[in-house]
């Protein structure tokens, strides 16, 4: 997300991999699922042409980060074996690593994935599990790579069964900061994990948007936060749209919480939420007296 200024408090830049990005404004995250079934784009980008070009998509648009997915985690989603997984994701980014110059997180729960797609040029593992799975701590830990550890109550396949909380931000912080010391224990530090509350993953209407207002609980655990709602049923929910028709809510929520500290948006359409938090961006350092510099002539 080239371009604008600053967000909050000063940070230090993220590191990813070799890469080092900036704390100065939000980032952004965009979605690269080679899946034949996930909920927005599925199928859409398999065939590794197909996937490539998207990718230079995401990148032309502003994105910070790609995010590979090869595996559905949709509601309800069927989990798919380690070879088929490994199957879609490694020739995707092998290419990508291999021709873009922007860090790669690979979005997998299994340890065999993770190992694999740190050997071939990934900056981020990003897991829905939170390094639950039997060996993910090991493999985790082994490639040297950041973690994002995400909450999720139950798993994908039933998740949305009538999920329940005594208080939702209490348990998810409860959770991620278990998540956290676990790591520690493996001999992940803290510096390499981020944190993702798990917008829409075990989670009702009224559990997902308490914990969008509550969000800086969740960023007061201090590694950085990502969040991911894009097109999600949560806007759904309270616009009455469907999937294609969520793009103004998706924004909404990615400036609610890049305002209560989130670091990362995760998202399918990365050219307006750039925008949209380049906005927010600039009237977060306004409102701390920092210069706002304009980037289009009258």
């Amino acid at each position: 997300m080239a371009g604008s200024e600053a967000g909050p408090e000063a940070q230090p830049p993220l590191r990813l991999g070799r890469f080092r990005l900036p704390s100065t404004r939000p980032l952004v995250m965009g979605v690269l699922n080679v899946t034949p079934d996930s909920f927005s784009d599925g199928g859409v980008h398999l065939s590794r042409a197909a996937a490539i070009r998207q990718a230079r998509c995401l990148v032309g648009q502003g994105a910070d980060i790609i995010d590979i997915g090869g595996e559905s985690t949709r509601p309800g989603a069927e989990p798919v074996p380690t070879e088929q997984e490994l199957e879609r994701v490694l020739p995707v980014l092998e290419a990508v690593t291999g021709e873009l110059d922007v860090p790669v997180s690979v979005d997998t729960s299994k340890p065999a994935v993770m190992t694999a797609a740190a050997a071939s040029g990934a900056a981020l593992i990003n897991d829905v599990y939170a390094l639950r799975a039997p060996g993910a701590l090991a493999a985790a830990a082994d490639s040297g790579l950041p973690v994002c550890l995400m909450h999720m109550q139950g798993e994908p396949r039933t998740m949305q069964r009538d999920p329940r909380y005594r208080d939702v931000v209490d348990e998810v912080n409860a959770f991620l900061m278990a998540r956290v010391r676990a790591c520690e224990q493996a001999g992940i530090p803290r510096a390499r994990l981020l944190l993702d509350p798990g917008f829409g993953f075990g989670k009702s209407l009224n559990h997902n948007y308490t914990l969008l207002g509550r969000l800086d609980a969740v960023c007061a655990l201090g590694p950085p936060v990502l969040v991911g709602m894009s097109r999600k049923s949560m806007l759904g929910g309270v616009t009455g749209r469907p999937v294609d028709g969520r793009l103004a809510a998706g924004l909404a929520a990615a400036v609610c919480a890049v305002e209560r500290g989130a670091r990362i948006v995760r998202t399918h359409d990365v050219a307006p939420t750039v925008d949209a938090l380049r906005v927010a961006g600039a009237a977060m350092a306004a409102a701390q007296g920092a210069p706002i510099t304009g980037q289009e002539k009258q």
